[in-house]
Order: C-alpha cells, then sequence, then structure tokens
C-alpha cells in the first residue's frame, strides 16, 4: 500500500470530540483502581504478569511520530488532531502499565525483540498499512486484556478494564480509518490487502499467545483459547475494515463517553 492510498480525511471531527470528552472519563476511571491493595495471587503468577505489562507498556510508550508525519501529508489539520488525541490515549496506557509496574516492584523495558520488529514494519509502510497494524494489533489484543480484567488481583482487573473501555473504540477508529481509505480501492486489491492482514493476524496473535501465555494462564484463559478468540475478533473487523461486504457501520464512536462501561466484556461486537 503506497502514501497514496493513505485514508481519507472527512468527517474525523466526531473523533476529535470523542477523545476530547474521554479525558473526564479517565480521570473517574483512572481514580478507582485500587493501588494499594493487597494481590491475592502467588509470586510465580505476578511475576509473569509484570513481564508480560512490560512488553505492553514498552509498545504503547511511543510518541507516535511516524504516524502524524504520515497523517501531516494529507494536509488536514482535523484528522490529524484526531490521530494526536489517539496517541495520547495509548501513552495513558503506558502511564498506567508503568505505575502497575512500579506495584510489582518491576522496572519497564528499554527495548524487547516484538517491539523492534513491530516499530520497523511500520516505519517501511505507508498510512493506510500502518493503520492496518495498529487493527490487527487492537483486535488481537483485546483477548488478552478481557482476561486480565477478569484476574484475582484488583490492580491488574482494574487497569485492563480501563484499558479495554479505550481499545473497543479504538478498534472503530480504525475501522472508520480503513473504511475510508479503501473507498475507492479495487475489489480484487482489497482482497489482497485482506488476505495479508489475515498473515499479520495469525502471526500477531501466535506471538502473544507463546509471549504472554504465562500471563493468560495466572488469569485463568488458555494460550490457545486466547488464540481462536483473538482471531475470531479480528475477524469480525476485518470485513468492515476493507469493505469486503454490504454492511455499513456507523462512522465515529459507538456511544459517547458520559458512562464508565467497566463491565464491558471486550468482545468486537458484529457491528463494531
Amino acid at each position: 500500500m503506497t502514501q497514496h492510498d493513505a485514508p481519507s480525511t472527512q468527517g474525523f471531527g466526531i473523533w476529535t470530540a470523542y477523545f476530547e470528552a474521554n479525558l473526564a472519563r479517565h480521570d473517574r476511571l483512572d481514580a478507582l483502581i485500587p493501588w494499594h491493595s493487597v494481590s491475592p495471587l502467588p509470586a510465580a503468577d505476578l511475576a509473569a504478569i509484570a513481564r508480560s505489562l512490560q512488553r505492553f507498556e514498552l509498545g504503547e510508550s511511543g510518541d507516535g511520530t511516524g504516524l502524524l508525519s504520515k497523517a501531516r501529508r494529507r494536509n488536514n489539520p482535523g484528522y490529524d488532531w484526531a490521530l494526536r488525541l489517539f496517541v495520547a490515549e495509548e501513552q495513558k496506557h503506558s502511564a498506567l502499565f508503568r505505575a502497575a509496574l512500579v506495584r510489582f516492584g518491576t522496572e519497564p523495558l528499554s527495548a524487547h525483540w516484538t517491539d523492534g520488529a513491530f516499530v520497523a514494519l511500520r516505519r517501511m509502510l505507508g498510512l493506510r498499512t500502518e493503520v492496518a497494524l495498529f487493527l490487527i494489533v487492537e483486535t488481537v489484543a483485546m483477548e488478552y486484556f478481557a482476561a486480565l480484567g477478569r484476574c484475582a488481583d484488583p490492580v491488574v482487573q482494574g487497569v485492563a478494564r480501563r484499558i479495554l473501555t479505550d481499545e473497543v473504540e479504538h478498534v472503530r477508529f480504525q475501522i472508520d480509518q480503513l473504511r475510508m481509505g479503501f473507498e475507492r480501492t479495487p475489489r480484487p486489491a482489497r482482497l489482497l490487502a485482506a488476505a495479508a492482514a489475515w498473515v499479520l493476524a495469525v502471526g500477531t496473535a501466535t506471538v502473544l499467545a507463546v509471549d504472554h501465555g504465562a500471563a493468560m494462564r495466572a488469569c485463568g484463559l488458555s494460550p490457545v483459547l486466547f488464540w481462536h478468540r483473538a482471531l475470531r475478533h479480528f475477524g469480525r473487523a476485518l470485513p468492515l475494515a476493507f469493505r469486503l461486504n454490504r454492511e455499513e457501520t456507523p462512522f465515529g464512536p459507538s456511544a459517547q463517553p458520559s458512562g464508565d462501561r467497566l463491565g464491558r466484556a471486550g468482545r468486537v461486537p458484529a457491528r463494531v
């Protein structure tokens, strides 16, 4: 995919308004996390979860410079601002992971091969393909956060549920970008791009299942079951993002951020 094929930039004001309104909701939800609670988990499980959170913290800590630079070439300030707010939400996730690591007495990572590979791949690609990578990672990771949201540790549970409320809408944000980006792309090209995305999604789910399997098991989810559920999430999002069927999704977030929605199970709805 080339830079010429990057998403159209019309209509992203609704996402700007959503992300800006999210600031107050984040403050409410962050205040609910019981940072000083005592964990009932054994030391081995806590160590596995801490190692897993280290890798996610590293992945979420980027400043989005490359993504924002590519977007600026579209010369649309509204789209640029929506992306900036999205990146800011991802950085908040990194801050939550770091706070959890402090509680575990664990230092953040400075590098990891999975993050290095992902960053290198993103830097080689155009805007639309980078957005597709975000869609893959965020849909696949939702089942991971859903598992941590059921963890017996109250802080891990609170952080995971807090992040999951964002990720549900971030998936819609990526879908909206890709739908606009593929608006004028011939169907054969969309099918080819979707096939490539499937291959990457399978690889991403496999890496997560292997690399974070111990943390998943500590929260009651087998890596094999995670793998199947993660790809099912992506399978729901793929035809919408790549315009492979006639089903249309309403543009924008699924709901205004007036409710805390901590009860969301993390499933990507059929109409994302």
